[in-house]
């Protein structure tokens, strides 16, 4: 038994001198010593690195790389891109018509203007850039990559683009010309069928509410109520103010539009609406995608709280971070820094979940949602209807993702092939209005006249096999209809074969002509 105890005590011993000997807690670190071990290893670097180096330069990428720990809206810009930014601004810079944001470490595409250089391009939303005018982005910001896209009126920019996986991406390169994009929200208006309007908002500029407002009265009509399609889909968003005057537009007088929340008292505000909207006894349907964001995900976001809207389409992206610009001196630098976040009339969060999360993960989840924790947090609409968090606005009917563009046709298009065979078939129909509304409305003829030509030449000239699914057939094939309508028949006729033959467009006609049909979803 004795012989037992000392083993036994002999282990006890063994095992404290092998256990790891607990470490002091660190004392807390003043902010006085932080300044002083950055200040250290600033000078170590100056002194040391085997490169000659500016503190400036030094000092630069620390605010780069402080703004980019705190979230991934927050961060920094020169002062030359800045100054770019704000001559183009001003109406002194042509533009190429691509709004770019940077994912994963990398830029990509965010929205395309319509009616732009860009779009004519078939550059689409989610396309990441590579290169501009032969010079990698790799590393950049968003903004000094945005500042490269404008420049003199004619003046072209070479882009690479790549597309699909990211392992195995497909790769173009184009040519785009910079022109004289006047800014607007309303890019597209129509009066379609039945009377029901259809309004294009492609973003929140300060005269967002104007536009709006004249663009129904011009195609609503003046049967009551009015049916209105709001159509939001890669409207990257804007100015809050501008989103709460169109809300206006459609709201009560006393309901909320929206509210924003942060640590500064300043950031804490409610947008309440002041008089009844000239059209809140509308009918209405709003359209939104994955690359709607920021302000139209919270007009989206308050007219389904308030039980206005019918949403369509597919979730948006789920950015509702404030920044707010910081000027730098002496050099003029410009920290954009997050100090808020919008948040629906219910409560719900718009912006997805990013802490703890890398930029990867966080924009591979964009119009995807949030992280699942978030989707357990409920709300309800003014009729009770139940609604979730998660990030993003989730629409009350999810309509399929239109087919992405074949990398053979961009090549195509950018060199002027697709033209070439639109112009040759626009030229062949007579100009009269009869042929124009058969044109508009007969899509098996599209794919007859355009589709062997174009296919035939880009397998002839390019030496590619051109392959296309059925969806990839109709897509190609409705755009080139519209370029044989705008040389035939002028812009206008564009816009109509455009909107006419949108299948989103579509569902919500058939939402908006089914005579039961609320004013909002039961």
């Amino acid at each position: 038994m004795c012989n037992l105890r000392r083993a036994a005590v002999r282990a006890a011993l063994l095992a404290v001198l092998m256990a790891p000997m607990p470490r002091p807690l660190p004392a807390q670190t003043s902010t006085y010593e932080l300044l002083q071990t950055f200040s250290g290893l600033l000078n170590q670097i100056r002194l040391n690195y085997v490169d000659s180096v500016t503190t400036q330069h030094l000092v630069r990428g620390a605010i780069a790389g402080m703004l980019a720990s705190l979230d991934p809206h927050s961060h920094f810009l020169e002062h030359d891109p800045a100054t770019r930014l704000d001559a183009w601004r001003a109406g002194h810079l042509a533009f190429t018509g691509i709004v770019v944001e940077g994912v994963e470490g990398g830029i990509s595409v965010l929205a395309v203007v319509a009616g732009s250089p860009a779009e004519k391009a078939y550059v689409s939303p989610g396309d990441r850039i590579i290169a501009v005018n032969d010079t990698s982005v790799a590393g950049l910001e968003a903004e000094n990559v945005q500042s490269r896209l404008v420049g003199e009126r004619g003046t072209r920019v070479r882009l690479r683009l790549e597309r699909g996986p990211r392992l195995e991406p497909d790769t173009v390169s184009l040519t785009i010309r910079n022109e004289d994009i006047k800014p607007r929200s309303i890019t597209r208006e129509q009066r379609l069928a039945g009377g029901i309007g259809y309004v294009r908002l492609a973003e929140f500029n300060e005269d967002a509410g104007r536009e709006l407002r004249g663009a129904i009265d011009r195609v609503a009509g003046g049967t009551a109520p009015l049916r209105i399609i709001l159509d939001l889909r890669d409207n990257p968003g804007g100015l809050l103010e501008a989103a709460a005057d169109v809300l206006s537009s459609f709201l009560s007088k006393g309901q909320m539009a929206f509210r924003t929340r942060g640590r500064h008292p300043a950031a804490n505000e409610e947008y309440p609406i002041a008089r009844d909207g000239r059209y809140r006894d509308a009918r209405l349907v709003v359209l939104i995608n994955e690359q709607s964001a920021s302000a139209a995900e919270a007009v989206a976001g308050s007219l389904q709280d308030h039980d206005r809207a019918v949403i369509l389409g597919r979730r948006s992206f789920g950015k509702a971070l404030m920044q707010q610009p910081f000027l730098i001196p002496p050099a003029g630098d410009v920290a954009w820094l997050t100090t808020g976040y919008v948040t629906t009339p219910s409560g719900r969060l718009i912006q997805r979940r990013y802490r703890g999360l890398s930029t990867a993960q966080y924009y591979a989840l964009g119009g995807k949602g949030g992280v699942a924790a978030d989707t357990l947090l409920e709300f309800r609409t003014d009729a009770g209807r139940l609604v979730r968090q998660g990030g993003g606005i989730t629409p009350d009917s999810i309509l399929p993702a239109p087919a992405s563009w074949p990398v053979w046709f961009l090549v195509a298009a950018d060199s002027g092939l697709d033209d070439a065979v639109s112009d040759s078939v626009a030229l062949s129909l007579p100009r009269d209005s009869g042929e124009r509304a058969a044109w508009a409305g007969d899509s098996s003829r599209w794919s007859a006249r355009l589709l062997p030509p174009m296919l035939e030449r880009a397998r002839t000239r390019l030496g590619v096999t051109a392959r296309v699914d059925a969806a990839q057939q109709a897509r190609i094939a409705r755009t080139m209809a519209a370029r044989v309508a705008q040389v035939r028949w002028g812009a206008g006729a564009a816009v109509e074969l455009l909107v006419g033959s949108d299948p989103e467009i579509a569902a919500a006609v058939a939402v908006l002509s089914r005579p039961e049909a609320p004013v909002g979803p039961k």
